[in-house]
């Protein structure tokens, strides 16, 4: 007899299409095992030969959290370079590192959650560093870049598959599973939608994961703009998964529904597809879904759409089809490619904030490097583990010779003496070397404990002199002679064991509270006192030892002593990525910490020529006025240090640009949760005052003119072209930036918007033309009269320039469009969320699944505008669709209260709507005014008669 082959089984068919694949997979799968694959560790089911897989592998500048890669510049800083092609070439090494990685180690994952899309519209949110910019259209570049090296140029397999973060309108980590982020109908559309619709429509992207917080008083894992919206932007299938801990949010934190199978059937229903909960046990998400599924909540077509969607980025993946895979032998790791692309980012993302001609560095120049940077090469929480390191003061000694420059880090070196008269001591440790923390990789570094191997600190009667670094807001680290930081363990002992402050809760911080004639030494990470014991020094709730600080050396006397005699000082000041600014902490204030400031004083008053190097997450209030030059640089990953100094030494021009607006003080601010972008005046785009360094802002070697600007319509596109000629006699690079703005817009628009950049390489002399196509929806706003995006008829100028306030070239262009029209209330009343302006107001859930509603903020009268509501030949009634306990006042024109409603006090619940009448007499056209007393929600206002 002649044996016959098996039968291969249509999903393991490389030539039919996937959708047919999916469908004959999804038919031989039973409903356990599909309820399976709906937690972030899907199972493997054997019967069918299909692995396990996990969703989220972090890859934000770099591979992270699984061990040592190439460590790229933060997200803020490739904002910072504005430059499309080098970010898509960061992308694609990542993506190649991912494929090398994972043939070792099957613990990395294909499923790349990133980029960070979130805008950068508040300058004290934690997350900064994880962002492009406050702009959507630059955010949207640079995550469209990123995403494209990602994915691969295969037609029909991804190398991997990114996930866009977090959706949606999340800029606080204070409260951020509870906070509810108000976000009016233009706000939604003409910003916080774009940056994610614009990526997502260039056909890159896998999926999205939504943020922790609320929206319009709905958490965003049952937000119905996942459908609405979303899905609606591509034909593929997008995978969206829940951010760690949230399905269990909805019920633990947030309160918004009783039960947990209620918020996990919701989120399912509303579009999330892969749960992210209980770490890699999947019993209780799993038990969930399958109670859901018990009671009626759920269906298993609900569940066949999520799995779909899953199996969906698994195909794209060549999971199937490993041997039609084309990056499955993929094996670049740590090349000379990904180095040298390393250190050409790094050197892309300084930006030259001013210059009185001191940069760059003349050849001999005598430097004097200080500050608490300096030496330092500073990792965030979605950082990969250093293969290679290079600190400013690595990279000057490189550059310069270790002859020509002359170090102090500017620390305050102190000695703690006990109340028994002697001093915190450290032993010394036979243990061999460790590792950086993170090295051996985590799926969770969250759980990565401390080191027990080293002995406790003890006291002696010289003790120890440990260098005191405070980064502000009573937050201060100690670092023994060895250059390891001062840490509390698990068994609460106090040992210096850390390379870096770090982790998720950070072990490595302490605060000096005064107290009698010393101070207690408070460990922020357990909250208790430092006490010290028979066996060691160590935290507890008890006996707290007060500390008498004994002050061997301020770190401004140690600043003063090398930058005398230096032909040049350079500052290097910033921020730890770990401290005051992270994730789950936002920052108090833009101010520089008062112990940096000091030294910068230091320096500037014993040498004039003191050049400034700010390397941080975020913008600061820094006045730059009497320095010689100021710089700033995200934390540049592996290259920080070579790229800095090569700048300096002018081997490269800076070509950096500010990816968003640097306020003057933290005056300038919004409240942290008033995402109300255009009513407050936020970012460049609204923003009324004088910044401190504008949008765009960065400053060349040499210089650039501009000219021959032209523009036409055509084919749904404005057309526009100029040309840049470098008339300096440097080689460099040029960052052209165009942006409009509506001459006379009927409603408030952007005082100036961006719509096209490049960035170009001219020798000296060379002139380049630049084309750019706008197409027309870039000049629409959202219309809330009509529910939709709207072209305003009229005139816009066109702006070119260097920067948002560096301007070169203008002209101004008709645009055809559609006319306004007063608000047709008689047909379709007013939505209480689609007002014009507002005060002390916030926008609510309207019901659990769908809809806006108005409410006051609480102890506030909420004040609202609805502009040109025109009531035709009159109206004699006025229907307010309200709920909860207060009153509603209308007006028109700002006159005297015509009509009014009251709600009394009942049992019902927020979602219990009632409609309310009264009378009320008006004609033609009119601005309605309505003010909101009390706890009521307003959903809309009708009129007839």
């Amino acid at each position: 007899m002649t044996a016959h082959p098996p039968h291969t089984p249509p999903f393991r068919d490389p030539h039919l299409p996937f959708a047919k694949r999916i469908d004959d997979l999804l038919s031989r799968l039973t409903l356990d095992e599909k309820t399976g694959f709906l937690h972030q560790f899907a199972p493997t089911v054997e019967r069918l030969g299909i692995p396990a897989f996990r969703t989220g592998q972090e890859a934000l500048h770099g591979v992270a959290w699984m061990g040592p890669a190439t460590v790229f510049p933060q997200a803020v800083g490739l904002g910072a370079t504005w430059n499309t092609d080098l970010v898509r070439r960061i992308g694609e090494a990542v993506s190649k590192e991912v494929r090398a990685m994972r043939a070792r180690d099957d613990r990395v994952g294909l499923n790349i959650w990133a980029p960070t899309v979130n805008l950068l519209r508040h300058p004290l949110w934690g997350r900064n560093e994880e962002g492009y910019s406050e702009d959507p259209k630059l955010t949207s570049a640079i995550a469209t870049a990123y995403t494209h090296g990602l994915r691969g140029d295969h037609p029909t397999y991804w190398r991997t598959a990114p996930v866009l973060k977090h959706w949606l309108a999340h800029n606080n980590e204070t409260d951020r599973a509870t906070s509810s982020s108000s976000v009016r109908p233009r706000v939604l559309h003409e910003y916080d939608l774009r940056a994610f619709r614009e990526t997502v429509e260039a056909g890159a992207v896998a999926g999205v994961m939504p943020a922790y917080n609320l929206v319009n008083g709905r958490p965003n894992h049952v937000s119905p703009y996942l459908r609405e919206h979303l899905r609606a932007w591509t034909d593929e299938e997008l995978l969206v998964c829940s951010d760690a801990g949230a399905p269990s949010n909805l019920v633990d934190h947030e309160h918004y529904f009783d039960t947990h199978e209620e918020a996990t059937a919701a989120s399912l229903r509303a579009g999330v597809d892969s749960f992210t909960d209980h770490g890699t046990d999947s019993a209780q998400m799993v038990g969930r879904i399958r109670k859901a599924y018990e009671q009626g909540l759920l269906t298993e077509a609900d569940i066949d759409t999520a799995v779909r969607r899953q199996l969906s980025v698994r195909f794209r993946l060549g999971e199937f089809d490993p041997h039609d895979d084309p990056h499955a032998g993929v094996e670049d790791f740590d090349t000379p490619a990904h180095r040298a692309l390393a250190q050409e980012a790094a050197e892309q993302a300084i930006v030259l904030l001013r210059n009185d001609g001191v940069l760059p560095l003349a050849p001999g120049t005598r430097l004097a490097v200080v500050g608490l940077l300096a030496d330092e090469c500073k990792l965030d929480w979605y950082s990969g583990t250093l293969i290679h390191r290079s600190t400013p003061l690595e990279g000057l000694y490189e550059r310069f010779g270790a002859e020509r420059v002359e170090f102090a880090e500017g620390v305050d070196r102190v000695r703690l003496k006990t109340s028994a008269g002697t001093f915190l001591h450290v032993l010394a440790s036979e243990a061999g070397e460790d590792e950086a923390r993170g090295a051996e990789g985590a799926l969770d570094p969250a759980l990565l404990a401390g080191r027990t191997d080293l002995p406790p600190l003890t006291t002696d009667a010289t003790g120890t002199e440990f260098a005191l670094i405070d980064w502000d807001e009573g937050v201060l680290t100690l670092r023994a002679p060895d250059g390891r930081y001062l840490s509390v363990a698990e068994d609460g002992y106090l040992r210096a064991s850390a390379d870096q402050p770090g982790g998720w809760v950070v072990q490595e911080t302490f605060r000096l509270e005064p107290h009698a004639n010393g101070h207690l030494l408070r460990h922020i990470g357990t909250g208790r006192h430092v006490t010290v014991a028979a066996d060691g020094v160590k935290v507890a709730d008890e006996n707290a030892e007060t500390f008498e600080l004994i002050i061997a050396e301020r770190g401004e006397d140690a600043v003063t002593r090398v930058t005398s005699e230096a032909d040049v000082v350079l500052v290097v000041a910033g921020n730890d990525p770990h401290i005051n600014g992270r994730e789950t902490e936002d920052r108090a204030s833009l101010r520089l910490p008062v112990h940096q400031e000091r030294l910068l004083r230091a320096a500037r008053a014993a040498n004039p020529r003191t050049v400034l190097a700010l390397v941080s997450a975020y913008p600061y209030a820094v006045d730059t006025s009497d320095l010689a030059a100021a710089l700033w640089t995200a934390h540049g990953g592996q290259a920080a240090g070579t790229a800095l100094a090569r700048v300096l030494a002018g081997d490269v021009s800076p070509a950096g640009r500010l990816p968003q607006t640097w306020y003057e003080n933290d005056a300038d601010l919004p409240g942290l949760l008033d995402y109300d972008v255009i009513g407050s005046r936020q970012t460049y785009l609204y923003f009324e005052g004088t910044p401190l360094f504008p949008f765009g802002h960065g400053l060349s070697y040499t210089s650039f003119s501009y000219g021959d600007l032209t523009s036409r319509v055509a084919d749904g596109t404005l057309q526009v072209s100029f040309a840049i000629t470098n008339t300096g006699d440097v080689t460099a690079d040029e960052v052209a930036q165009l942006y409009t703005r509506a001459v006379d817009p009927a409603l408030p628009r952007p005082r100036r918007e961006l719509v096209a950049h490049r960035r170009v390489t001219l020798a000296p002399g060379a002139r380049e033309e630049l084309s750019f196509e706008v197409p027309l929806r870039a000049f629409e706003f959202w219309d809330v009269t009509q529910g939709r995006s709207r072209l305003e008829p009229g005139p816009y100028e066109l702006l070119a320039g260097a920067s948002s306030e560096d301007i070169r070239l203008r002209t101004t262009v008709l645009l055809d469009g559609e006319p306004g029209a007063p608000r047709p209330v008689l047909q379709r009343g007013l939505e209480g969320a689609d007002f014009d302006e507002q005060s002390g107001v916030e926008i609510v859930d309207r019901t659990r699944t769908a809809g806006d509603a108005v409410t006051a903020a609480e102890g506030r009268t909420g004040e609202l505008v609805y502009r040109d509501c025109d009531f035709g030949d009159g109206v004699s009634e006025v229907t307010m669709t309200v709920s909860g306990e207060g009153a509603v006042e209308l007006s028109l024109d700002g006159g005297t209260v015509l009509a009014a409603v009251r709600v009394e006090e009942s049992d019902s619940g927020p979602y219990d709507y009632t409609t309310l009448g009264a009378g009320i007499v008006a004609e033609g056209v009119h601005d309605v005014h309505l003010r909101l007393r009390g706890p009521l929600r307003l959903a809309h206002v009708g009129f007839s008669g």
